[in-house]
């Protein structure tokens, strides 16, 4: 089953598949999951060669991290990849109303989030991830949900925060061994070339910002990595949910965390009727497509369950036919000057 190839992430070392498995499931997003989901989450995962997995604090408020290190705790531990994030510590809260929804997730942990993108800030959030994971080594940390799409007019502050601080940290943990590399995890690729404008990384983690239906913005700095050595994990492919479900759920699902415009429909209609005529699953085209840009390490989707990991699995290795994505590119909806998969994917 294992048929996934690898590519490296940026200068580090690290080689990822070319599709990874995201936990933020693992945390109760949305809805309470059973907590032996995760352990058949993982070992399905390895079983197949999907062997990194993404987490951070933040998911669940802790849960994810938890449960994760529980299903991968007996697996020697250079048989897999881990990537959390930094900038959001959990703060003990103790009138959190664990039965009810917070922050989007069903979860027992007392905590909610803060930020803090400081040198002691970093450092206590790794050791605190490290503690929740019950393993001696996260590979990768990215520094979560830094810039102006998530701080608006606090974003000057925050980044010299991190700048003057958080950045000294993570260079002393990947100097001293403790990691192997870093980077950004954000949602917006302004903030991605303004890192590249002071200082080196390993890569960013980008979620919802190069896809089949959201790409053209963030081409200019996928470019701009692949001529620094530096990757980039296209995640979050099906726009948080819209083109896992296609049109016909389009009334129940997400497009950016938020109801999708009719301009978006129209391009996902146009979209679905070139999958038809070509026999082509939506949700695979979608998974493969980030793969098409030397850039890119690995495509990052949610998934959550032996049988998620088993149709991941099955929809990367489908063979899409260079006819599709030609047309694709033809019908505009791929933008002009964005490489296309090739057919081997």
């Amino acid at each position: 089953m294992n048929t996934i190839p690898r590519r490296p992430f940026g200068q580090s070392g690290l080689t990822l598949p070319t599709i990874g498995i995201g936990c933020s499931d693992m945390g109760n997003r949305n809805r309470p999951r059973p907590p032996q989901e995760a352990a058949e989450t993982g070992h399905a995962a390895l079983e197949a060669g999907l062997n990194w997995f993404d987490v951070a604090p933040y998911y669940g408020l802790g849960l994810a991290e938890r449960r994760l290190g529980d299903a991968l705790r007996e697996t020697p531990r250079d048989d897999f990849v881990i990537s959390s994030k930094v900038g959001r510590p959990l703060i003990p809260d103790h009138d959190a109303d664990i039965g009810k929804p917070r922050h989007g997730f069903h979860s027992p942990m007392p905590f909610r989030a803060g930020f803090d993108y400081s040198y002691d800030g970093v450092m206590r959030s790794w050791e605190n991830s490290l503690h929740r994971l019950g393993l001696a080594r996260i590979d990768i940390l990215f520094v979560h949900d830094i810039g102006a799409y998530a701080h608006g007019e606090e974003d000057p502050e925050r980044w010299r925060e991190f700048i003057g601080g958080g950045l000294r940290a993570l260079n002393e943990l990947k100097s001293s061994g403790a990691i192997k590399a870093f980077g950004l995890g954000v949602n917006e690729a302004a903030v991605c070339h303004r890192m590249l404008d002071e200082a080196p990384v390993d890569g960013f983690l980008l979620a919802g910002r190069y896809t089949l239906l959201d790409h053209a913005g963030a081409l200019p700095l996928l470019d701009r990595c692949y001529e620094q050595g530096v990757s980039v994990i296209a995640a979050g492919p099906y726009n948080t949910g819209l083109l896992a479900g296609g049109s016909r759920r389009s009334g129940a699902m997400r497009y950016d965390y938020g109801a999708p415009t009719a301009e978006v429909l129209d391009r996902l209609n146009l979209l679905e009727v070139l999958c038809g005529a070509h026999g082509v699953p939506l949700v695979a085209a979608a998974l493969q497509f980030g793969l098409g840009h030397r850039a890119v390490a690995s495509v990052l989707p949610g998934v959550a369950g032996a049988a998620r990991v088993a149709e991941t699995h099955a929809l990367a290795t489908i063979t899409i036919p260079a006819a599709f994505w030609a047309e694709l590119a033809a019908s505009g909806i791929i933008a002009s000057g964005v490489p296309l998969p090739s057919v081997k994917g």
